[in-house]
């Protein structure tokens, strides 16, 4: 059976028809953007009286697979298909990461990379043949570079007499004011757009809670990073003496202009420029690399729920490679890792027994954050913040998609105090609660001051009414588990359902607890 279609991909399939089957859509992660490209293809195909031949770039080898298998499935479900006098794997093509299937199939799907110098050649022959086409850009802000608009290059020499010609921009976060209206004259204007906020109201996504860590260097690591910050000051200061108007620029401009000022023909400028830069790095590496890190992921998966998957967000191989030695050695075959040392076979091994539950837990470098067919979960762990909303987005997008009986997720975000990393927010802020903790690597403790205050007023009513030192060890247990989840905050009604649905004791006594909270007289309110 075909999976029905929500309202939104509905509304903007109409919308897509009304602009004569041209434009470009950006719909959070996790929303159904395959589906709504693949019954655009079915609708649109029926609407002509020609056989459709369709193209379709994808930026990575992963993904390819990824659209070679959803259009199986697609094509599976249809009685049309199966009617067909073509077995299902003579209908699709793959070029790019390996493959060189024949270019003439119904379905072709291209990496970028080597789409680049055939495709537009390919397009341009169907459509001078009679043939119509429709090209799907998937993940298109990526092709707003001078070398990968080389797949429009057809575009020029469209005649009239020529077979129509249709396109679908599809991305999560679609590139804005100048690259997005270049992409926007290539494949249509932006049609249609399904954000966070969108998605949550009409239960597109599951809900979740955000949790804001706040870390704190070693001391020694704090010593190093006040040391490059202040030779970084000093080498600002003169930099601005010879380019004034660093001092009035944004960071993104400004780390432009210094750029530019390493190359500067003035010796001194381009030194000084060529410095800070390198101390720039010097401090990011130090700031992502923090010891407390790996300490507080720990942590933090020591206190989730045990049937829960977990996602683990790295920044550098180096860190998570660290990460996975320490957790395969906590939980034993229970953790994997996937980063682009590993190779493309190892890789898709792990995802294998991710998805099939074998393994709980999975720590992905950020080249995993696009383009990977990356199984659902629930739990996700950004070990380093990021400035960059697309990457928030995809980040947040593999937690929140709907699967099977999920109903809330989770996305800790690790964070350094009193210093330049950027706190991580939420595009659309207001969609999900946020949860503010700290903590204590010294201690391995996490510091949650409203919840906190109520365990700890748990712990003194049950001590004064007298239960034994074995319970309240038991109790202990279960409010630390506690500091680092919402759970305290759930409904009378949704506590009940939690606390018959369990499967052990261990589990039971931890929902006891939350429902005692709960009924405390002079429970702590957010």
């Amino acid at each position: 059976m075909k999976i029905s279609l929500y309202p939104w991909q509905e509304e903007c399939l109409d919308r897509w028809f009304q602009n004569q089957c041209r434009g470009m859509v950006q719909a959070v992660t996790g929303s159904g953007k395959t589906l709504l490209a693949l019954n655009a293809i079915e609708r649109l195909e029926k609407s002509l009286p020609q056989k459709l031949h369709i193209k379709i770039v994808v930026p990575s080898g992963s993904l390819m697979h990824q659209w070679n298998r959803a259009i199986k499935d697609f094509l599976s479900d249809s009685s049309e298909a199966l009617q067909g006098p073509a077995p299902l794997h003579h209908c699709i093509g793959l070029r790019g990461a390996g493959c060189r299937m024949p270019a003439g199939r119904q379905y072709m799907i291209y990496v970028i990379n080597s789409a680049r110098y055939e495709l537009a050649r390919q397009i341009l022959s169907d459509l001078q043949r009679g043939i119509p086409v429709l090209l799907i850009a998937d993940e298109c802000h990526h092709y707003e570079s001078e070398q990968n608009q080389l797949i429009f290059e057809f575009l020029p020499h469209l005649k009239p007499s020529d077979a129509p010609f249709f396109s679908l921009g599809l991305s999560a976060t679609l590139p804005s004011e100048q690259a997005g209206s270049r992409l926007a004259s290539l494949l249509g204007p932006e049609i249609y757009r399904y954000e966070i906020k969108n998605a949550a109201a009409m239960h597109t996504v599951c809900p979740c809670d955000i949790f804001h860590i706040s870390l704190s260097f070693q001391k020694s690591e704090r010593a190093e990073y006040e040391e490059i910050t202040e030779r970084m000051r000093s080498l600002y200061r003169s930099l601005v003496h010879s380019c004034p108007v660093l001092r009035d620029s944004g960071q993104k401009e400004r780390f432009e202009l210094i750029s530019s000022l390493a190359k500067d023909p003035d010796k001194k400028t381009a030194k000084a420029a060529s410095s800070y830069l390198k101390l720039s790095y010097m401090r990011k590496t130090l700031v992502c690399l923090a010891s407390g890190r790996i300490s507080c992921a720990c942590e933090l998966v020591r206190r989730l729920p045990e049937n829960e998957k977990i996602l683990i967000f790295g920044e550098r191989i180096s860190q998570a490679d660290e990460l996975y030695r320490l957790l395969q050695k906590q939980y034993p075959e229970k953790a994997g890792r996937c980063h682009s040392q590993m190779g493309r076979t190892a890789n898709q091994n792990t995802l294998n027994r991710f998805r099939d539950g074998s393994l709980r837990i999975l720590i992905a470098c950020k080249s995993m954050d696009e383009g990977i067919d990356i199984p659902e979960t629930s739990i996700g762990i950004v070990l380093s913040g990021t400035s960059m909303p697309r990457q928030r987005t995809q980040r947040l997008g593999r937690i929140i998609r709907n699967a099977g009986n999920k109903e809330k997720a989770a996305l800790y975000y690790l964070h350094l105090a009193e210093t330049t990393e950027e706190r991580c927010f939420l595009p659309d802020g207001g969609v999900y609660p946020v949860y503010d903790l700290e903590y204590h690597a010294n201690k391995q403790i996490f510091v949650n001051p409203a919840y906190d205050k109520d365990a700890a007023q748990l712990l003194e009513t049950m001590a004064h009414d007298g239960i034994d030192e074995e319970q309240l060890k038991e109790v202990r247990r279960c409010l630390l588990l506690g500091s680092v989840r919402s759970d305290w905050l759930l409904s009378e009604k949704e506590l009940e359902q939690r606390l018959h649905a369990c499967s052990s004791l261990s589990e039971k006594n931890y929902w006891i607890c939350m429902k005692l909270i709960k009924a405390l007289p002079h429970r702590t309110s957010l």
